[in-house]
């Protein structure tokens, strides 16, 4: 294997890896592990997803260094595990990955001109507009493989499925190899995950949502994504991590009662805020570091 396939390779698992911030490859190899041990439908759209905005990169002429850090791929992975979760996987379902993949590229490279810091929110919003097409389209119908049901559980499974369902994926089993994923690059990213995880289901719990969703982990992989960010080896780093995380449900809750689809965007909007708070705060918070 010559050096420019193994730089490709390494490129399209860390676009993978990049889904919570991680740019290693074998992160993103044990992101795909865990997708396609729940779903092979859904792995094998991850990596048409990944491979479909890493080579729109490329054929755009963005910043090399940005492809090959995996900056391109994670909201186009996403976008594809998302259309295999929510929908069967038709002909027109893999034409959107292939479009939705592409666009979400582009508005990743958009965002990225113009220093906003985009985190998921392109794969946000190529999904949203996607889920709404698809939902008014007849001849589509919804995905068999929705997520299981687990009415027993305790604090680890929890915990483990709040990182699982960052990328669509209900298994204690693919749990565990995303928190070890991240592990793997960044030990202290994935305990501050595990703590999000437990934050928010108990916060979830505290506001009378309904149990077997947050044993589920549909309250925490938002979380986890805030934890993740906001996660460093400072002990001042734990109060940005506590208020997105606090804030990440909030926003999750609401946008629940709202009907909204929620995806990720709690985790984008809660580091949002966070961020602001942070060049507002940052002499305050000096005694702690």
């Amino acid at each position: 294997m010559n050096s420019k396939s193994i730089i490709l390779i390494r490129t399209l698992f860390r676009g993978i890896g990049q889904i919570m911030l991680q740019e290693n490859g074998w992160t993103g190899a044990l992101f795909l592990a865990g997708i396609f041990y729940g779903s092979c439908i859904s792995g094998i759209a991850a990596l048409l997803a990944v491979v479909t905005g890493t080579f729109t990169a490329k054929l755009l002429k963005y910043d090399r260094n940005e492809i090959e850090q995996g900056l391109y791929g994670f909201s186009a992975a996403l976008v594809g595990v998302a259309l295999t979760f929510y929908f069967k996987p038709m002909p027109a379902i893999w034409l959107a990955i292939f479009i939705g993949a592409a666009l979400a590229t582009i508005l990743q490279h958009f965002l990225s001109c113009k220093n906003i810091p985009g985190f998921t929110l392109p794969f946000i919003v190529v999904s949203w507009i996607l889920l709404y097409f698809f939902h008014h389209v007849d001849i589509i119908g919804n995905s068999l493989s929705l997520a299981e049901v687990f009415p027993d559980s305790d604090d680890f499974i929890t915990s483990a499925r709040g990182f699982g369902e960052v990328i669509f994926q209900g298994s204690t089993v693919a749990g565990v190899l995303f928190f070890l994923a991240v592990f793997v690059n960044k030990p202290i990213a994935a305990l501050y995950g595990i703590a999000g995880a437990l934050l928010s289901a108990w916060l979830s719990v505290k506001t009378g949502e309904p149990i077997v969703d947050i044993h589920m982990g549909l309250f925490s992989f938002n979380a986890v994504l805030c934890a993740i960010t906001f996660s460093a080896e400072k002990p001042k780093a734990g109060i940005f991590v506590l208020i997105a995380v606090v804030l990440a449900v909030l926003i999750d809750i609401a946008m629940l009662k709202m009907n909204f689809s929620v995806l990720t965007f709690p985790f984008v909007a809660a580091s949002w805020i966070t961020l602001a708070l942070k060049k507002i705060m940052p002499v305050r918070w000096q005694f702690l570091a």
